[in-house]
């Protein structure tokens, strides 16, 4: 995997519930994780090529902060996705210029979107 200059290289949040926040991402999106201990787990690029991001037990999570949207095909499938495994849809989803998305809380309190195209 590349590194990109002045690219976000590497997005971390905070997982008080880490094992909880963990099947939570794998069970909704398929993400794949390499485990560090009881305290992070870092997620595997989609590729599978190096890491794009981690979960750390430490770290803490809410809403508020910076918001990550992620990207879907069939943004009603997501949905369901995120609801069958323990997520919360607390916005949308809703029109924008554009697409439509949804936010969601994981386990661990922090608060994501899922956006996709018209």
């Amino acid at each position: 995997m590349a590194n990109i200059h002045h690219a976000i290289d590497y997005l971390e949040l905070g997982a008080p519930r880490l094992a909880a926040t963990r099947a939570f991402y794998q069970s909704a999106f398929g993400w794949r994780f390499n485990d560090y201990g009881p305290d992070y787990a870092g997620i595997v690029a989609p590729d599978g090529d190096g890491e794009v991001g981690g979960l750390n037990r430490a770290g803490q999570a809410g809403r508020g902060g910076a918001l990550v949207l992620l990207f879907s095909d069939d943004l009603d499938a997501t949905v369901d996705a995120v609801r069958a495994a323990g997520g919360e849809v607390v916005e949308g989803p809703y029109e924008f210029p554009g697409g439509r998305r949804f936010h969601f809380t994981d386990p661990s309190g922090n608060e994501l979107g899922v956006w996709a195209h018209a």
